[in-house]
């Protein structure tokens, strides 16, 4: 269903508020307090009904249910204190003033799958992707997507995600096309980030760890490859110590062991630092230098449109408070007690001259994980690129290495 009022759009099929045509990203706590006042324009809805709809009923601050009003505010142009389109009553409730046009969708979702709380097929393109909805074992919503056919493969959540950005990014659907066309791809936006749920008390990586594990139950997989990406790398090998039977494969490309900011290299701390405090102070702001070269640093072979994408990606995914949490978070990890756990075939991938992940972190995993297979890509991405020859050095190992869909783990 499309919900139009005053200079707002609300589409809940594909999960995307507009606002005067321009797409706004949101909290999922935050849509779905839009969505609801949307299903009921003009009443005074209460605080405990409030709850009940976007917190399913769990206890919640009355600043929790302030800070999401004030974030939805926000989104649509209007204040606390002009109040033009969502009106407080004190100890009453809300009320969204505007009359609502309702305009029906043509494309019907498909039925919901377990533990899904929405979905979201981007049309018009075969081989559409399916956004869902689950919660995480503290009660975090996690959304992942599902697309392409065969064997399935999990890619683990990491820094930078936002499922329906990636899915028209220049630099992720190219990536994500090349996987769907071998296999059944499920992806996820990890906490704090994308569309799953921002407010979060941690980022510890046995939250992360129960993220993933989460999306792997509500997507009914028994057995999978699993594919983690630079901080989904520790994600993804504690998940697979923890839960070998569940892993069938484990590719690890750009990761690390130990996190910047517990390295004994001097240089590495002190960039750490550095990188959190310009995040701190820089994050998300448009034209600043500070977005033009951390886009380099990932990818400094990028053309401009793709360049330009990661920028948007850095608006899109999170606030600069959960950017710097996060990043924090990451560069505190430590797994090298894990590697000699691991006990699945593993494919540890880095790039030659790699600015994120030095080398000698991927050398490490691959010397502490027993049995790995190391490939070293001839690149300065951090994120591998289509129009690089690693691309398909890269793929040509995948198909060498992962099980396809007519060949057994």
């Amino acid at each position: 269903m499309i919900y139009r009022f005053a200079n707002c759009e609300i589409d809940t099929l594909r999960h995307r508020l507009r606002v005067d045509g321009v797409e706004k990203s949101v909290e999922p706590q935050v849509f779905d307090l839009l969505r609801h006042m949307a299903e009921n324009p003009g009443r005074l809805i209460s605080h405990d009904e409030l709850i009940d709809v976007v917190w399913q009923g769990r206890a919640v601050s009355d600043s929790a249910v302030s800070v999401r009003i004030s974030a939805a505010r926000s989104a649509l142009g209007d204040d606390g204190t002009r109040q033009a389109v969502i009106r407080t009553v004190p100890r009453r409730g809300f009320q969204l003033l505007p009359a609502v046009e309702t305009v029906p969708d043509d494309t019907q979702p498909p039925p919901a799958g377990k533990d899904s709380a929405r979905e979201a097929p981007a049309a018009g393109r075969p081989g559409d992707q399916v956004v869902r909805v689950c919660t995480s074992a503290d009660g975090t919503r996690i959304a992942y997507a599902t697309s392409g056919a065969g064997y399935p493969l999990v890619r683990a959540g990491h820094w930078l995600t936002h499922l329906e950005h990636d899915w028209n990014s220049p630099i992720w659907r190219p990536f994500l096309d090349a996987l769907g066309s071998r296999f059944r791809v499920t992806r996820y936006d990890q906490r704090g980030n994308g569309l799953s749920d921002w407010s979060v008390e941690g980022f510890a990586l046995d939250d992360l760890v129960d993220d993933l594990a989460a999306v792997a139950d509500a997507a009914g997989l028994e057995r999978f490859a699993l594919f983690g990406s630079s901080q989904g790398v520790p994600v993804s090998i504690a998940y697979a110590v923890r839960h070998p039977e569940r892993v069938s494969h484990l590719v690890l490309h750009g990761g690390f062991v130990v996190g910047r900011l517990l390295r004994s290299d001097v240089g590495e701390r002190e960039k750490g630092q550095a990188l959190l405090t310009l995040i701190r102070h820089s994050w998300g702001q448009p034209g600043s230098a500070f977005i033009k070269s951390f886009a380099s640093m990932f990818i400094p072979d990028g053309t401009s449109e793709q360049l330009d994408s990661l920028a948007e990606l850095q608006r899109l995914t999170t606030s600069p408070e959960n950017a710097a949490r996060l990043r924090a978070a990451i560069d505190s990890f430590d797994v090298a007690a894990l590697l000699p756990q691991v006990r699945v075939p593993t494919l540890v991938v880095h790039a030659r001259n790699d600015s994120v992940q030095p080398l000698d972190e991927g050398r490490r995993l691959a010397a502490g994980i027993p049995g790995a297979e190391f490939l070293l890509l001839d690149s300065g991405n951090h994120v591998v690129l289509e129009q690089e020859p690693a691309w398909d050095v890269l793929f040509r190992r995948l198909d060498a290495f992962l099980p396809s869909a007519s060949r057994d783990a």
